[in-house]
């Protein structure tokens, strides 16, 4: 993965490409868009680390995108650059007003642009705001919303997710085809609370292979089927195509011997208000850690093994 994600939001095309070949050379993964709701777009998709982002672009105002972006809860965190040829003071403090990290103008120094990138996404990490891998809401994040859930209203509910059978995936494939599996559980939330969530829904990855949603209760059914359906279709592409069509991983043990493990699957537990009344955060958690080991919903996905 590198260094993060970067999405380059510019329409000039000479500008872009760049942009993309100096930064992909600095070890950072660059996806870009030249419209703003095609940056939007994007984002729904899968969250960037990080966003340049032109002031000036041919659909909508780079300042409405900013405003967009933090308008929802799912992107409010993400740190963005915002570069323009407006040097007025005013132009300025309205990008920040917008909720710019930083506000740059052009022509800009490659290097100063280098080391401003580098240290707001080491600020945003230093500050635990996002996980390094999926570049989702972290651990100051997770708290704030869980902290939230005490003074909310009853509608609210809690999804504990949990990647089963990451391990032996680990042992076998190691951290790098992890990372893609975290990714893709990552972006798998996301395509699912875009199509059957709310715009304020939370998405957020508390642990290694542990995430979290906070919604409305009357969802949790609609959200649960869709989440299981699109990553029990996805995951068998992580694995090689031998372990896709005998549909179970073989994991090497001593002695010649071979273990048989499962694919990776969802376990999620959920909690409500109703399960409360919750004293404080700690509480939440452990209702919902142990909701999630009692598999109240779990991955419908099933190996060929264990149905001979």
């Amino acid at each position: 993965m590198g260094l993060g994600r970067m999405l380059i939001v510019e329409d000039d095309p000479d500008t872009s490409y760049m942009l993309q070949i100096y930064f992909q050379s600095q070890d950072y993964e660059v996806a870009v868009a030249q419209r703003g709701e095609d940056a939007l777009e994007m984002c729904r998709q899968e969250l960037p680390h990080f966003i340049m982002l032109d002031i000036m672009l041919p659909d909508m105002d780079g300042y409405d995108v900013c405003r967009e972006l933090r308008s929802h809860l799912r992107t409010r965190h993400i740190p963005i650059i915002c570069l323009s040829q407006k040097d007025a003071r005013e132009d300025k403090i309205h990008g920040l007003e917008m909720g710019a990290t930083d506000y740059i103008t052009k022509p800009f120094d490659l290097q100063e642009l280098k080391l401003r990138v580098r240290n707001t996404l080491q600020q945003a990490q230093y500050r635990n705001l996002t996980n390094p891998v999926t570049g989702l809401p972290s651990s100051q994040l997770v708290e704030e919303q869980l902290v939230s859930l005490l003074f909310h209203s009853q509608d609210w509910v809690l999804l504990y997710i949990g990647i089963n059978h990451i391990e032996p995936f680990n042992a076998v494939h190691g951290p790098l085809a992890v990372e893609m599996a975290l990714r893709f559980t990552a972006t798998t939330l996301t395509l699912t609370m875009n199509s059957v969530g709310r715009p304020d829904d939370f998405v957020g990855h508390i642990g290694l292979n542990e995430f979290i949603i906070i919604t409305d209760k009357d969802l949790v059914e609609s959200i649960t089927k869709e989440l299981n359906q699109r990553f029990d279709a996805g995951v068998r592409n992580l694995y090689d195509w031998e372990t896709q069509q005998q549909g179970y991983l073989v994991v090497p043990g001593g002695a010649g011997n071979e273990t048989k493990v499962d694919l990776m699957s969802l376990s999620i537990g959920a909690v409500t208000a109703d399960d409360g009344p919750f004293a404080d955060v700690r509480k939440i958690v452990e209702a919902a850690t142990e909701a999630r080991r009692k598999s109240r919903f779990c991955s419908s996905i099933t190996s060929e093994h264990e149905s001979q």
